[in-house]
């Protein structure tokens, strides 16, 4: 509606300035209008003519074009005009999956915050999907959406992988980049696949149909919704920190001289704060030199399980409601004084044992000195309560998003798609395989543009390390994806090297993106590059020796350390043995003494492998793998 009155012009938010449009591809512009009138479209000086369709709806398509821009679109319909200004022509990515494709740009800062800060390039653009579910059927448009520019102050927003996939490209060809964000953190393959490819997997049809009953997902919402807001209203009210009248724990005067000690960073795991759910006040003196009083500053507080509040001398500077973020809280000018000063923090334990996450920073940073705090706290229990319920996350159930943020994007011509998950399917990965090659095909299939390319992460490394060879449903995803390189125009980003033990969202996103970015630099750009570190191609025995074979082995295999480590040979009695291994040539040679005669043979087979260190001569990693041996 305009002044009253009904727009005659419709367009998908998808068609709104700023866009980018795929170079050289047939690109539909869409949209609705009074039905059965002229519409026209000029473009590059260029005037197309449609007429509208008995409901309205209208296309034209717009052919080869080259990368360029900006540029400006005129349609004209019924007496009315829509302007689309500031349009791009260059290449359309996917970007989707689940947290670690969502994580942005912010979150890498640590790391990156030189080559970020300041970041100004209008030709990479990302437009975010909204988040929106639907049992029922394909939704034909989305609801709302822009694109938008990387700029010094939106460069924080983007996905970091995505982000770091563009640069990459764009720094070589200059041409633009349009970043089509659609990704959910926690969902699993079966979320992004239409209803009819996952009618083939059984397991799925009864939680389907269950959430196609609006009245089922309504009231699970509401109880549990209404169950989380008495959760924390209990737990405020008895929380003997908050209601401690007049001095309630935060306030810097608070006496604590009664309050335990403990040493953090630590997991409470084996003290007597490990079952308690509830919460948990913990308080720090630090001393501020004088120089550096009054200044503004930043507190790392590493990352908490599960929720926390935190306080400087009684002011919050800080809270998160859920256990994965790192918490990086900025300390306002004129909080910080020479000398004493307070830090506290009240941790809630929703349902997990709590506690401080090692091996993470935990220091205050003031211009360009930092002052650890780290060491011995107090503490004091607030409240105790029971475990909250867990809370059910539509999102991750079956086909949701896929009719919600896959299916309206059908029809915007796309270079291809990068994808990062699998993580939410570790816990049951024997049929991932089957779920990843349908959701390819699925899409494939949806945008009609061939096979186009899909590129993906493979699992980082993640948990602590083992002693003991494990059942591990990391490797054994990590394994699907491996073999998903079987499909036509695939590409696999391995990143057994660059995830983090203590951490689900490892923090090197660049490595990631880059990493996607060589696929597509070989496959799309025509590169003679390596795209990837070794990926196991067959095998041979020879004298209970085995003789490894790889593709992408580049320049030559590499060690990165004394010897090849995290090889494992099985016998006939399925038990796994470290194994010895050398590189030969492009070969690597694998055996072991306590097995003569060997039936299987793997590679970095964990959740995290310890020291996974063969390489090629590029510097990219070699793919986890298991492998039979025949007879």
């Amino acid at each position: 509606m305009e002044n009253g009155k009904k727009k005659k012009i419709w367009l998908s938010p998808l068609i709104s300035n700023g866009m980018v449009l795929q170079r050289d591809s047939k690109v539909k512009i869409w949209g609705r209008g009074v039905p059965r009138k002229e519409l026209k479209l000029n473009f590059l000086d260029v005037e197309y003519k449609t007429v509208t369709n008995e409901d309205g709806s209208w296309s034209i398509e717009l052919k080869d074009l080259k990368a360029g821009g900006p540029y400006t679109i005129n349609i004209s319909h019924e007496g009315e005009e829509r302007i689309v200004e500031d349009v791009l022509v260059g290449d359309i990515w996917v970007l989707a999956g689940q947290s670690n494709m969502q994580i942005p740009v912010s979150r890498t800062l640590d790391l990156f915050e030189d080559e970020i800060k300041g970041a100004n390039n209008p030709n990479i653009r990302q437009y975010t999907v909204p988040m929106v579910y639907n049992f029922k059927e394909p939704m034909d448009e989305l609801c709302d959406g822009n694109w938008v520019p990387v700029t010094p102050d939106t460069v924080y927003d983007f996905s970091a992988i995505g982000y770091f996939f563009a640069k990459k490209i764009y720094d070589k060809y200059k041409i633009p980049i349009g970043l089509l964000f659609t990704a959910i953190g926690g969902t699993p393959a079966e979320a992004w696949m239409s209803e009819e490819t996952l009618m083939g997997f059984d397991r799925f049809k009864e939680i389907l149909d269950k959430c196609k009953d609006d009245a089922y997902v309504e009231d699970i919402i509401n109880s549990e919704t209404q169950a989380n807001n008495n959760w924390h209203q209990e737990l405020n009210k008895n929380d003997e920190g908050l209601n401690h009248k007049p001095d309630t724990w935060y306030m810097e005067e608070y006496d604590d001289t009664d309050w335990r000690k403990i040493n953090l960073p630590a997991s409470f795991r084996g003290t007597e704060l490990e079952p308690i759910r509830g919460s948990i006040w913990l308080r720090k003196e630090i001393e501020i030199p004088k120089h550096l009083a009054g200044k503004e500053g930043k507190l790392f507080l590493g990352t908490l399980i599960d929720a926390d509040e935190t306080y400087i001398n009684g002011v919050q500077v800080g809270n998160t409601g859920y256990l994965y973020p790192p918490r990086r809280y900025n300390i306002p000018k004129g909080l910080l004084k020479a000398g004493k000063n307070v830090i506290t923090v009240r941790l809630i334990m929703t349902e997990n044992i709590g506690g401080f996450v090692t091996d993470m920073p935990y220091f205050i940073k003031i211009e360009n000195e930092q002052i650890p705090i780290a060491g011995t706290w107090k503490y004091k229990i607030g409240a105790i309560t029971k475990a909250q319920n867990p809370t059910t996350f539509f999102q991750y159930k079956p086909t949701g998003v896929y009719n919600g943020m896959i299916y309206p994007l059908r029809n915007y011509s796309i270079r291809g798609i990068l994808w990062y998950q699998g993580e939410s399917n570790t816990g049951y990965p024997y049929d991932y395989k089957d779920l990843l090659e349908a959701v390819i095909m699925d899409w494939r299939k949806l945008w009609n543009l061939g096979d186009i390319p899909f590129y993906y992460v493979q699992l980082a490394n993640y948990c602590p390390w083992r002693m003991e060879p494990e059942v591990s449903g990391w490797a054994q995803v990590r394994e699907a994806q491996r073999q998903i390189l079987e499909l036509p125009n695939t590409g696999m980003a391995v990143t057994i090297d660059v995830g983090m033990y203590n951490d689900l969202h490892p923090w090197d996103k660049k490595s990631v993106g880059e990493r996607l970015a060589l696929w597509a630099l070989n496959h799309v750009f025509g590169e003679d590059n390596v795209p990837s570190g070794p990926i196991y191609k067959s095998l041979s025995v020879e004298d209970n020796k085995i003789r490894l074979y790889f593709n992408y082995t580049g320049s030559g295999l590499t060690v990165k350390g004394n010897k090849l480590e995290t090889f494992e040979i099985s016998g006939t009695d399925g038990k796994f043995y470290p194994a010895e291994a050398e590189i030969e040539g492009d070969c690597v040679m694998v055996y072991s003494k306590k097995v003569s005669n060997p039936k299987w043979i793997r590679y970095a087979w964990a959740d995290n492998p310890e020291n996974a260190n063969l390489y090629n001569n590029e510097g990219l990693p070699a793919s986890p793998f298991i492998a039979q041996i025949d007879e």
